[in-house]
């Protein structure tokens, strides 16, 4: 019979996660995995299969939070354009307040990897597909009330959204305060 785990894998996942978050995968090693998690090597493989099949599991994690975000400041209620607004504003402000300036899990695994690849490339670019279509979703709607203009194409538009929000949570690494992300961001949706 087994000894029964002594540690609960969502939490460990969860703590892999910020760990990931904060070093990058290829500055994670096994040996600070099993230090944060509080387990033995034997532990994370057994469990896990490894540190790649943990940060397999660790990014989808965060692009599961990530995206139920998004859905969430996405699907309230008021005028199209100030919900983006404040959508837009939300993320940089929480990338502005992180005192490790971590970013984007899933945008900095995507630079970290790039296309070498192809389980993290196409988990990355399934996020950017979600929320480019809630983008789009939302100008649809904005356009069907007369909030948006119906000149440019809402698909168009949600490109320019997603592409916006992936600058921004670049340059929040690097910003000492928010006024170049905040201007960006009311340019954008003043575009719209």
């Amino acid at each position: 019979m087994g000894r029964p785990k002594q540690f609960d894998p969502e939490v460990a996942v969860e703590q892999a996660m910020q760990v990931f978050w904060r070093q990058g995968y290829g500055a994670t090693t096994p040996q600070c995995l099993v230090d944060t998690l509080g387990i033995g090597k034997g532990s994370l493989y057994n469990a896990f299969g490894g540190k790649r099949q943990l940060f397999d599991l660790a990014l989808r994690r965060y692009l599961d939070l990530q995206n139920a975000t998004v859905r969430q400041l996405l699907d309230d209620s008021g005028p199209v354009r100030e919900r983006l607004r404040q959508a837009l504003h939300f993320l940089a402000e929480t990338d502005l307040a992180d005192p490790d300036r971590r970013g984007c899990l899933a945008m900095n695994s995507a630079v970290e990897f790039g296309r070498s690849d192809e389980s993290v490339a196409t988990l990355v670019q399934g996020m950017l597909d979600r929320i480019e279509d809630a983008f789009r979703a939302l100008l649809e709607e904005g356009q069907r009330a007369g909030e948006i203009s119906r000149d440019r194409d809402a698909k168009d538009l949600a490109s320019l959204l997603l592409s916006t929000v992936v600058g921004l949570r670049v340059m929040a690494r690097v910003e000492t305060g928010p006024e170049r992300l905040l201007r960006a961001i009311d340019t954008t949706v003043d575009l719209l």
